[in-house]
């Protein structure tokens, strides 16, 4: 049954072998979605951070059908927006038509990563990420697309504010989500806003304890949010993991005795994907292939610009079918 990872950082530079600025392995991006593909993610979506991110994202979605991007800017990197030396409105004019670029070639498929992070305002003050947050719910306004959101250590000043604009986009998720059940109340008030989860989401008792009993299936997106937030094994979701198929079947080495057709040991894949749901089948005690299936749905649901693999199949058919017809008409 197919996956969709929601959420996957694939510009990082440790895909091109580079950690902290220091080359350690050939770059391996070819190997790292070769793995995705095989334990049966149908679709990617890459998270952009920037302007420049949202470039590159769209150069590397353009040469598989299977990957896709967002637009926008993350709350730590909201001072390039609010403080750009053109002015946040040309930056946000610049954002859109990227965007409405990208929506028309069908790569394009949410605005975002954008929200509010209070852990980290050494990179970001409080003042500048509201700013930020609020100037991008224009892009989603303008362009009908969903919201992917960024949430950490803010609810308040998070949940007030998406209320607040409610009205100007169609849906969104939370991804990454760590909150309370007050906080997933708040959300799940709000229809069509899903909450996407990934092993950060799974560290503790207490978020276990969340998710079994405040967060239905019907409202849950998987993400790996890769190169990061993977599931270890001093997680509480950890005991879940029982095969070596859940627990990642390629295996680990360290960066520095990298092998093509290894995971690096630290470093999150998409092909991981797998472990998440496995830890949402043993939360909510249901079957592993429910959970795919529900969140695959979900996923359709609040991302329309995302192709099903068979429609998409049927499509590019089509196309070779009515090319084919042209040639022999026109011999």
């Amino acid at each position: 049954m197919p996956f969709i990872d929601i959420g996957c950082n694939l510009t990082d530079s440790m895909y091109q072998g580079k950690y902290n600025n220091s080359q350690k392995h050939p770059p391996d991006l070819d190997h790292v979605l070769a793995r995705a593909w095989e334990v049966g993610l149908s679709h990617i979506v890459i998270t952009a951070g920037t302007l420049d991110e949202a470039r590159k994202a769209l150069e590397l979605a353009s040469d598989d059908r299977r990957l896709f991007t967002t637009v926008g800017v993350h709350p730590t990197r909201c001072k390039e927006l609010v403080e750009a030396e053109e002015g946040m409105a040309a930056y946000i004019d610049t954002l859109l038509d990227l965007a409405r670029e990208g929506q028309k070639n069908g790569k394009v498929v949410a605005i975002g990563e954008c929200g509010l992070d209070y852990d980290r305002l050494g990179f970001c003050d409080q003042a500048t990420q509201l700013a930020g947050f609020e100037a991008q719910f224009a892009l989603a306004e303008e362009t009908g697309l969903p919201m992917f959101l960024h949430n950490r250590n803010c609810a308040n000043d998070f949940v007030q504010t998406l209320q607040r604009h409610r009205h100007r986009f169609s849906q969104g998720v939370v991804h990454s989500f760590t909150g309370p059940p007050a906080e997933v109340k708040a959300l799940l008030s709000m229809e069509r806003v899903y909450i996407g989860l990934n092993g950060c989401s799974l560290k503790t008792e207490d978020q276990l304890t969340t998710i079994q009993t405040h967060l239905p299936l019907g409202r849950t997106l998987l993400e790996t949010d890769a190169p990061w937030c993977d599931v270890r094994p001093t997680h509480a979701s950890a005991r879940y993991l029982q095969s070596r198929e859940e627990k990642g079947m390629f295996g680990t080495v360290k960066k520095e005795k990298w092998s093509k057709d290894k995971c690096v040991k630290g470093r999150n894949e998409p092909c991981h994907i797998r472990e998440v749901a496995a830890v949402l089948a043993g939360v909510h005690g249901v079957p592993l292939e429910q959970v795919i299936e529900v969140c695959y749905a979900n996923t359709l649901t609040c991302f329309p610009g995302l192709v099903r693999l068979e429609d998409a199949k049927e499509e590019e058919g089509q196309r070779e079918g009515t090319q084919n017809q042209v040639d022999i008409e026109s011999k």
